[in-house]
C-alpha cells in the first residue's frame, strides 16, 4: 500500500532541517513532492554545537530542537497545500549529538512523541539504535533509498553524499549494495570558514579558490588508518578535527580552505579503493555538490564523471529528507532497513520507534 510520508533531517553540518514528501510502498518510489530548508538560526545552531558529544543541556535544546521540527512540518504541509490527515507518517531523523558504534552507541536528540503531539500525526524515530546495538555500525542508512530511486540506472554507480560527513553508496550489476563513511565531507571546510571568516560555510567554494593546495599535507591526511579499515564502516562528525586542526593550523585562511577541500577529496578517492568494482559514475548529493572547488578536486582524484543528482532529476537538497520518509514507511512495513553491506550488522534489520499522533 503506496503511503505519503514526510521524513525530516537535521545533518552534521548543522545548517538547519531539511523537510521532504514521499509517496511510496517502503519498496519502490512512486513520486516526490515538495521539499524544503528550514535554516537554523546562529543562536540554535550554537545551542546544538555546545551539546555535541551528550554534554550540556541536552533535555531542553532536544524540546527546543522538536518544537522547531514541528514548525518545520507545518510549513511544509502549508507549501503543499496538504493537510495534516493528508500524512501517514513523519519519518523523524533528530540530530546525532553522539556517535560511538564501537561502544555500541549512537544518540540523536529529538522527542518522537512530542512531535506526534505537536503534528497530530504518527512519527517514527530513533532509526539507528537497532543496528548498532546488533553490532552494526548505524550508519549510513540511506542506501536502500539510493538503490530505490536508481532503477533502471548503469551499473557499478556511487551515490555520494556530501554533508557534514561524506559517506558513499556503491551499487552493482546485482543490486548489491556497499556503503560507508568516507571520511570528513563539509565539516572540516566549514568549521575552518566559520573560525577564519565568521561564515559558517565557504560559500561557492570562494576561500579555498583563493589559496593553494599544500600537496605534501593532503598526502599525509590521506595516509590516516581510517581509510584503510574495511567497510562497512562509519564516523562522528569530529573524528578527524584534531588531525585537520595539526596539519592546517599554520596556514593562511585561504590556504587552509584549500587543503581542507582536498582533504575531503582524497579521502573519497581512497574510499573509492574499497569498491568490489570501479564505479563508472559518481551521482552527488548533499551541501558539498555547491561547493565548485570540491566537485572539481573530486573529479579530478577519481578521474570518471562525477556530477550533481540534479542530472538523474533528484532533488540533491531533499535527497536525505526524502530517506527518512521513505525509512519511516519501511518501518511499519517491517521491512529491513540496514543490511550486513552497509553497516556491518549481523543480519538484515529493521529499525525505528513509533510513536502514535497525539
Amino acid at each position: 500500500m503506496t503511503m505519503l510520508a514526510l521524513g525530516l533531517m537535521s545533518g552534521t553540518s548543522l545548517d538547519g532541517v531539511d523537510a521532504a514528501l514521499v509517496s511510496t510502498d517502503g519498496v519502490t518510489v512512486e513520486s516526490t513532492g515538495a521539499a524544503l530548508t528550514r535554516p537554523y538560526d546562529d543562536d540554535l545552531r550554537e545551542r546544538l554545537r555546545s551539546v555535541l558529544g551528550g554534554a550540556g543541556p541536552v533535555a531542553e535544546i532536544e524540546a527546543e530542537l522538536t518544537r522547531f521540527h514541528a514548525d518545520v512540518v507545518a510549513e511544509l504541509l502549508a507549501a503543499a497545500g496538504l493537510e495534516r490527515a493528508a500524512v501517514d507518517v513523519i519519518g523523524f531523523h533528530g540530530h546525532t549529538i553522539l556517535h560511538r558504534p564501537e561502544r555500541r552507541r549512537t544518540w540523536q536528540i529529538g522527542d518522537g512523541a512530542l512531535l506526534a503531539r505537536l503534528t497530530g500525526i504518527p512519527v517514527v524515530n530513533d532509526f539507528r539504535s537497532n543496528d548498532v546495538l546488533a553490532g552494526g555500525q548505524g550508519a549510513p542508512l540511506v542506501p536502500v533509498f539510493h538503490r530505490a530511486l536508481a532503477a533502471g540506472i548503469a551499473r557499478p554507480v556511487a551515490v555520494l553524499n556530501l554533508g557534514g560527513v561524506g559517506n558513499v553508496t556503491w551499487i552493482g550489476e546485482d543490486d548489491g549494495l556497499l556503503a560507508f563513511d568516507t571520511g570528513p565531507g563539509n565539516a572540516l571546510i566549514d568549521d575552518w570558514a566559520l573560525t577564519h571568516t565568521g561564515r559558517p560555510v565557504d560559500h561557492g567554494g570562494v576561500l579555498a579558490a583563493a589559496g593553494t593546495v599544500q600537496a605534501e599535507r593532503v598526502e599525509r591526511f590521506g595516509q590516516h588508518g581510517y581509510f584503510t579499515q574495511v567497510p562497512p564502516k562509519s564516523l562522528d562528525r569530529d573524528d578527524f578535527q584534531a588531525l585537520a586542526r595539526d596539519l592546517v593550523a599554520d596556514l593562511s585562511p585561504a590556504d587552509g580552505a584549500a587543503t581542507l577541500t582536498a582533504f575531503t577529496a582524497r579521502a573519497v578517492a581512497r574510499a573509492a579503493e574499497h569498491f568490489p568494482r570501479p564505479a563508472g559514475r559518481w551521482l552527488v548529493c548533499g551541501g558539498g555538490r555547491h561547493n565548485p572547488v570540491l566537485m572539481a578536486a573530486l573529479a579530478a582524484e577519481l578521474r570518471v564523471p562525477v556530477e550533481k543528482v540534479e542530472v538523474l532529476g533528484w532533488d540533491g537538497d531533499a535527497l536525505e529528507a526524502q530517506a527518512f520518509a521513505y525509512l519511516a514507511v519501511r518501518s511499519l512495513r517491517g521491512l529491513p532497513q540496514t543490511f550486513p553491506e552497509t553497516t556491518g550488522a549481523p543480519r538484515e534489520l529493521c529499525g525505528g520507534c513509533f510513536h502514535a499522533r497525539g
